[in-house]
């Protein structure tokens, strides 16, 4: 046991402050704050792309929040960025945790938000870096197909917020 009280090997005392460490040899990165933008557009389907980073299972558009930024304008940067959509955000509707993703390029810790977004343009411009395809589904369609590790929930999360059985 340290000094401050805790007995783990990921809490440093210095300076009168505890630090947590959030790097380790199996998570290089740390624990990263990401997220994903639940699209919805004016028919009531919600749009899924395909990511070489999730071994080219269906995804949603999303990515790091950085430093200063809020999780809206995050997620709604990088929905941008990926698709080009113009975007309303609704808020957080989601979050959760993901260790070690199995379908993930790397090995990953992530924290993660879902925003609900509506918009009224279909028009997408893929970012052909990041993503493969994209198609707008229903809900239920979606859980129907390959979806890359916790995307499930994320849909699920969705259809309760909007009471969609």
């Amino acid at each position: 046991m340290t000094s401050s009280g805790f007995n783990s090997p990921h809490l440093h005392q210095g300076h009168n402050k505890i630090h947590m460490s959030t790097q380790n040899d199996k998570f290089s990165r740390g624990v990263e704050v990401v997220g994903s933008a639940i699209i919805e557009n004016p028919e009531g389907k919600i749009l899924l792309v395909k990511s070489p980073k999730w071994h080219n299972r269906w995804t949603m558009p999303g990515g790091h929040i950085e430093p200063g930024e809020t999780i809206d304008e995050a997620l709604l940067r990088e929905a941008e960025e990926e698709v080009g959509l113009s975007l309303k955000s609704e808020g957080i509707i989601a979050y959760g945790e993901l260790i070690g993703p199995p379908d993930f390029h790397r090995p990953a810790h992530f924290v993660y938000f879902d925003i609900f977004c509506k918009t009224e343009d279909s028009n997408i411009k893929l970012d052909n870096e990041e993503l493969t395809e994209y198609k707008w589904v229903t809900p239920q369609e979606a859980l129907e197909m390959d979806l890359a590790s916790s995307y499930d929930k994320t849909v699920n999360d969705y259809m309760k917020f909007r009471g969609i059985k």
